[in-house]
Formats: C-alpha cells, sequence, structure tokens
C-alpha cells in the first residue's frame, strides 16, 4: 500500500532572522535572495510544510489520468482515482529512489521504475517487481513499500493543493477568508474553470520570492515598467490605478490580493474587444451569484499570490507557479484558465492573448523578468546584500470599520500585502511547528451583511 508523509523534520531555525526581515520598520535585507542556509531552511520550513498548489480538476478526464509537477522541489505524480478523487505521491521508486514517471502528463494503469523494475498502480501500491520471487524469499513484505503518498490533498472551486505535513492545518483554514475574493475569478459562473492549451514552462535567474511577492500586491511597477509594452498592444498607456477612487489590498496567512473595481482594466491590455465584451455580458449574472461589489473583480487591474508560489492574474486570465531551483533561479509553470461555459472562440483568445502577454515571449514578461533577474544579481554583491529595502507603503491605510473579509488596506499603491507575505515567511522560518506560527490576522473571516454593496462600512 502507499504510504503516507507523516511528520516533517526540521533543523534548527537560523538566528538572524529578524536582522533581514525587520516587518515592523518596514525593512528586509537584500540578502534573504541570495542565501544558500535560507534557501535550505526554506525547503524545509516553507515548501516541506504549506499548502501547494499541484494542479486543476479539468486536467483529469479520467481514472489514471496523471500529470507530473514538483512541490518545492521535490518531484510528485499527481494521478485521478477510481472514484474520482486525486491523489499525490512522491515521484521516486522506494527502491533505489529513481523516478518511475518522466512524462508530463498522460494516462497510465500504473508505475514502472526503469531500475529494477518496481511496479505501482494508480492507488500507490506495489504490486509486483522483477524477479519477484527473490523478495518473497526475504520475508519482503510488499504492503510497505508503496510510493510515498503526500499528507495531505484537498481543493477549492477546481484547484488542488497538497501538503508533505500531516500538521498543517486544513487547506479551508490556511486559505482563510481570501476564497470569497478567489470566487471573483474561479466561481463566477455555473460549472466553474477549466484549463486550456498546455503547459508554458520557462526559467529565470532570480529567486522565487521576487516573483511572488510581485503578483501578491505590486501594482504600483505597471504604470513605469509595461508603460512601453501597454502603448504597443493598446496605443495608448495602462490604466493609471492612482486615478482609481476605489481600490484594495487584502492578505490573510501571507496571501494576498489587490484590486480596483473597474471590470476590465486587466483584460483590455489583451487589445481583444470580444473579451471586453463577454466579461460585461456575464457581468449581471455574476453579480446575481457574487453580488455587486465581485462583479466588479472579474477583469479589474488586480492580481494575487497565494502563499507561497501560487500566483494569478485576473483579466489576463493566467495561472502560475513560481517553482524554486536554487536560491538564484526559477522555473516558470504558466496555464490559462478560462469559465467552461465561455464559446471556445472567447477561450481561444484568452490562450492567444497569454501568449502574447504572460510567457517567455510575451510583452510583459519580458519587463517582469528583467527586473526580477536584476533584483536578485545585485542581491549576490557582499556590501550590496545588506542594504535595507523599503517594504513600507501605506502604513497608516488599514480598514478596521468594513465589511469586506481578510485584513483590508485602502488602494493598490500600497506595500501591506508584501508585509504580510514577508511576515509569514519569516514566521514559517523561526517556527519549529505550525502550532508556534503567531497569529497576526484582524480582519473579518466571513463577508459582512454590506460587503455586496461597498467595501467600506456606513459609506
Amino acid at each position: 500500500m502507499a504510504n503516507k508523509i507523516k511528520t516533517i523534520d526540521v533543523t534548527d531555525t537560523l538566528p538572524d532572522i529578524d536582522s533581514f526581515c525587520d516587518i515592523p520598520n518596514a525593512r528586509i535585507s537584500g540578502e534573504i535572495f541570495h542565501r544558500q542556509d535560507i534557501y535550505d531552511q526554506e525547503l524545509e520550513k516553507v515548501f516541506a510544510r504549506c499548502w501547494l498548489f499541484v494542479a486543476h480538476e479539468s486536467q483529469f478526464k479520467k481514472a489514471g489520468d496523471y500529470l507530473t509537477t514538483t512541490m518545492g522541489e521535490d518531484d510528485v505524480i499527481v494521478v485521478r482515482q477510481k472514484d474520482g478523487s486525486h491523489k499525490a505521491f512522491i515521484n521516486a521508486c522506494p527502491h533505489r529512489g529513481n523516478k518511475v514517471c518522466f512524462s508530463e502528463s498522460g494516462n497510465a494503469r500504473g508505475f514502472i521504475c526503469n531500475y529494477h523494475g518496481w511496479s505501482f498502480n494508480i492507488e500507490g501500491n506495489l504490486i509486483g517487481q522483477h524477479e519477484s520471487g527473490i523478495y518473497e524469499s526475504s520475508n519482503f513484505d510488499a504492503s510497505q513499500w508503496g510510493l510515498r503518498e503526500v499528507a495531505q490533498i484537498d481543493s477549492y472551486k477546481g484547484l488542488i493543493f497538497a501538503t508533505f505535513d500531516a500538521a498543517a492545518p486544513s487547506l479551508a483554514e490556511y486559505l482563510g477568508p481570501m476564497t470569497w475574493y478567489l470566487d471573483a475569478l474561479f466561481d463566477n459562473q455555473e460549472g466553474g474553470t477549466e484549463f486550456v492549451g498546455g503547459c508554458i514552462r520557462s526559467t529565470m535567474d532570480c529567486n522565487w520570492k521576487i516573483a511572488a511577492e510581485n503578483f501578491v500586491g505590486d501594482i504600483l511597477h505597471a504604470g513605469w515598467t509595461h508603460d512601453s509594452a501597454a502603448r504597443a498592444m493598446l496605443g495608448g498607456a495602462v490604466s493609471k490605478v492612482s486615478d482609481f477612487e476605489e481600490s484594495y489590498s487584502v492578505n490573510w496567512n501571507g496571501h494576498g490580493y489587490e484590486f480596483a473595481l473597474d471590470t476590465v482594466g486587466n483584460v483590455a491590455v489583451l487589445g481583444e474587444s470580444a473579451l471586453n465584451k463577454y466579461l460585461h455580458t456575464i457581468k449581471p449574472s455574476v453579480a446575481e451569484r457574487l453580488g455587486d461589489f465581485r462583479s466588479n473583480m472579474i477583469g479589474s487591474v488586480s492580481s494575487c499570490t497565494i502563499f507561497p508560489n501560487f500566483s494569478f492574474l485576473p483579466g489576463q486570465n493566467t495561472v502560475r507557479i513560481w517553482q524554486p531551483r536554487g536560491p538564484n533561479k526559477i522555473e516558470l509553470f504558466t496555464w490559462v484558465v478560462v469559465n467552461k461555459s465561455a464559446p471556445d472562440d472567447i477561450k481561444e483568445k484568452w490562450r492567444k492573448g497569454a501568449m502574447m502577454t504572460f510567457s517567455p515571449t510575451g510583452v510583459f514578461e519580458m519587463d517582469d523578468g528583467e527586473n526580477w533577474e536584476y533584483c536578485t544579481k545585485t542581491a549576490r554583491g557582499r556590501v550590496t546584500s545588506q542594504q535595507d529595502l523599503f517594504v513600507g507603503l501605506g502604513q497608516n491605510s488599514c480598514l478596521e470599520e468594513t465589511d469586506l473579509p481578510a485584513n483590508v488596506y485602502f488602494g493598490q499603491l500600497n506595500e501591506a500585502n508584501s508585509r504580510a507575505f514577508y511576515q509569514y515567511w519569516g514566521d514559517l522560518l523561526k517556527s519549529p511547528n505550525w502550532a508556534a506560527m503567531p497569529n497576526r490576522n484582524h480582519g473579518r473571516t466571513e463577508a459582512g451583511v454590506n460587503a455586496d454593496k461597498t467595501g467600506i462600512k456606513g459609506a
């Protein structure tokens, strides 16, 4: 049978986390982007313990459908079971550790190791070996040597997450009230969403946190970094976020979502009027399903990161994972997400739009990649790495009187989500277990009665 991972052994924490992650004073150090010892701790304390995005339910049509991905730097296989559920296993044979699946995706009745012929069914059970008789004569118990299964696997609105840590909070606890905002993209129409096209894979020479933090709440860069690309795509500048009458930054457990209420600001940069029209067409049904407030979010100027490394852009409809490959490198997995109920031509326009904007040759991705790589490269300098980096925008913008859920801050031009992201990261590196993690959340766990009318109570 498959053996579930039960506990994660962690080494001693680094003694100086607070010296380069000083959130009360709105500063971080460039050292966190290049030190190997910090990265090694991240693999243990962050990627081996947190809930990580591994797949979307639409990628599995029938029993035996599988895909391979990574959780941190651990290779895993995600497989649909006969009962429609999903399991995830370490992609390594428990005999000598060789990979048992080399394909990115497919359908299989089981997996066989190339080395010594150990074979496993889709439930992860060891069902045979080359020269099986020699094992039988050695008092071998096959039930104890199945593929190692992740400790927990669960899903939310089609998004499948897994964790290696049996002691981790449930996925519902981990995501908390952020699910209220996730629904604006992943549950705005009956039938939910699906991934279309394949997975775009690329690499960047940057630290994973720089990319994840960019999506957690850094809309500030867009009007400057992406100005020339936007003018090429649209013949004009991107929306000026500071002109929006109402926009927000919200966070919880290190997750962050920054958004305006302009409905189509993000999708507009794709230059496809049909996509704008589609969102305006479905907006009334979204309002009926989710309320007026979230109907204004469906393609607005916005971005989100679910801690640690799962991000998405509403409107552009790109979903990505920043897979760590050392302190100075990531492998980027990107998909396009659409409503299942959308017309085929609309789905195709979104697929092509993602290729033009957020792919290795995309006009916006090239801008971002260059910035992130140089942020990482400068952090390698012995003196430069110790320079304080400012993360203090919006320190006095918290909204205490609001009907919106989670920790809410007024305005997108705000680094509240970045501070929350790095604070959660620092807390994980300092905490030997989940029970020791401080609770820094102060907002509502559910939306108030007026949340669909206005974000600010009484306004």
